[in-house]
This record gives C-alpha cells, structure tokens and sequence, in this order.
C-alpha cells in the first residue's frame, strides 16, 4: 500500500502556469479521483506524481518519503495510459510480464504474479494473443493486469477508459471498482468524465485553471458544492443557473439542479414553454423556456409527456436551491 502527499506542487511550461499550489494527502488504499474539464491541468498532475514531469517547485512524498528526483520506476508506482501502449509484437503473457522480466525477477515469480493477474482480470483464454487480436476493452484489461503484476505502491490511471465504447466503459469501470476493493490498493484515477468520478471515487479533487477548487466525498460534492464552478461541473444533467436580479434575490446567481425542479401543467412559480422532451426511458428531461428564470433543464424520473409548444410551470424545491455570490462563492 501506498499513502501520497503533494506540498505546493506548481508547474509551468515557460510563461505558462499549469499547476499552481496543489496540496493534497491520499490515504493508504483510497480511491482518488482528479476530475476537471481539458487544460485543466489533472494529467500534468499524474505526470508529476509519476515522475514523468518534474514539478517547478514543491513536493511529492510517496509512503512519507519525498520521491522529487528519483526516476519513475524507482517511485513504487504503476501507470495505466489511455492509449494502452502495448508491444505489438507480444503475446498478452509477455506484455504483462516485461516490466518484471527487466527488472530481474526470477521466471516462477514472473509466471506466479502474471497467473494471478490473468484470473483476477479474467484474462485467462488471451495470454497466448497478440494485441491486434484483442478488443478494446481487452487491451486495457492487458494493460491494467501489466499494472498488477508490479504489486506497486500506488497505481496510476490517465483517462484509461476514454478510447472506449459506451457500453465497454460501463464494464471496464465495474473491473476497475473490484479491483480497487479486492486489492485493496491506493489508486489515483484521472478523467473528464464526472459520471466515472462520482461512482468510483472515495474522494474527487476537482480541478480548475490548474487550481483545486473543492476535495470531498462524491455526494459531499454534489449536495454541498463550494463554489459556483464545482455546482455545474458535478451532476449530469448540469445545474441550472439563474440571474437573481430576475428573481428579486440578493446573490448574483442561484442554482437549482434539474431533479430539484417540480414541474405542473396548471401552476407553479415559474410559467414557461416546453421547446424540447428527451425520453430517456428511466427518466425524461424537459427544457423549459420559462419567462422569469429564462431556459431551465427539468429531470423528471420515469416517462413525462410534454409536447414541444405546450405550457408548463417549474417550481424549484426551496431547500434545495443554492445561492452564489458575485465570485461565484456559495454563501447558503
């Protein structure tokens, strides 16, 4: 197992500030997730902790020990990119066992770590193909189990779904979640995606312009964001934000989350007009171009029949609704 602290890591690429002061402290075998939208800076940050960029200042302490000059593979650590980078020309028993093999392992630990990581990732009926005979989701399954075999301190993963189809990424996402709590490993998972990161992660750093702007719990986030930006990047659909001067409040903005929003026919404190129904079978989203609020997005759950034209009336649950300040700071 493996802990992980940064201590005012900044990076810059001449002029330009990529990573400015991120302190951070992931505990032994936790699940933490970077998420933020691109250029946010998540994977230069992964980077860092790799020793694949070196930081322009601060501290990268793996286990208690600062790790700033020692080489990736003297760091205890385990990659998983997003482009797999398998050797074309290696059968799957290969590709997992190299790292192992250069390092010296003897050949009944190379072969007892790679039968072990083949059962876990059911990988089993493959080791003998090449990776032009494998499916997406197989190949990163191969470069996951090549992660495996290391037994590291902390693992890696760079947006490692990302090249994968809907469906596969369901999948491979399940395999990564059993993984983490069989092996009860520390792992720090880089992604866009925050669907990915809200059922994976036991915590979410969420990044923006190369700053952290909230760490917490993933419904931590969701139910109390910080700040105006982490209120609209968690949640899918996003928040609805509306100009409070419209509304006669105080803040700046208030935010109302699509499942917050009760819809009427008859009444309600916002009338507007239905322009679009996405049936999504479990749920449906409405938007709604409503006369004081402007255009609000309205989950309802189950199947809702609301035809684009007609009339329809939003009310947003009172205790749910958030309240932000000029800077984007909530203040309720």
């Amino acid at each position: 197992m493996g802990s992980l602290k940064l201590e005012q890591i900044n990076k810059s690429f001449g002029e330009v500030e990529v990573l400015k002061g991120i302190d951070l402290e992931v505990e032994e075998g936790e699940f933490v997730v970077f998420v933020g939208p691109s250029g946010c800076g998540k994977s230069t940050l992964l980077r860092v902790i790799a020793g694949l960029e070196d930081a322009s200042s601060g501290n990268v302490l793996i286990d208690g020990a600062k790790v700033n000059l020692a080489p990736p593979a003297k760091r205890g650590i385990a990659m998983v990119f997003q482009t797999y980078a398998l050797y074309p020309h290696l059968t799957v028993r290969n590709n997992m066992g190299l790292g192992l093999k250069q390092a010296g392992a003897p050949a009944d630990e190379v072969a007892r770590r790679i039968d072990a990581a083949s059962a876990m990732l059911s990988l089993e009926p493959y080791l003998e193909r090449r990776p032009a005979e494998l499916s997406g989701g197989q190949r990163q399954r191969v470069a996951i189990g090549r992660a495996v075999v290391r037994e590291p301190k902390l693992f890696l993963f760079d947006e490692p779904l990302s090249n994968l189809d809907a469906a596969l990424r369901v999948n491979t996402r399940l395999e990564i979640a059993q993984l983490h709590r069989r092996l009860k490993a520390t792992m720090v998972y880089v992604t866009h995606d925050q669907v990915e990161a809200m059922t994976l992660a036991d915590r979410i750093v969420v990044l923006n312009g190369g700053r952290v702007e909230q760490i917490g719990r993933p419904m931590e986030l969701y139910n109390s964001p910080a700040n105006q930006f982490v209120a609209g990047f968690i949640g899918s659909p996003k928040m609805n934000f509306i100009d409070g001067g419209r509304l006669g409040e105080s803040v700046e903005t208030i935010g109302v989350r699509p499942e917050h929003l009760l819809v009427d026919r008859e009444k309600g404190d916002w009338k507007g007009t239905v322009i679009h129904a996405e049936h999504l079978g479990a749920d449906t989203n409405l938007y709604i171009d409503t006369e004081r609020a402007g255009l609000l997005t309205a989950r309802i759950f189950g199947e809702y029949n609301a035809e684009p034209g007609s009339t329809i009336f939003a009310t947003p649950q009172a205790e749910r609704v958030c309240r932000f300040d000029a800077e984007g700071r909530r203040v309720d």
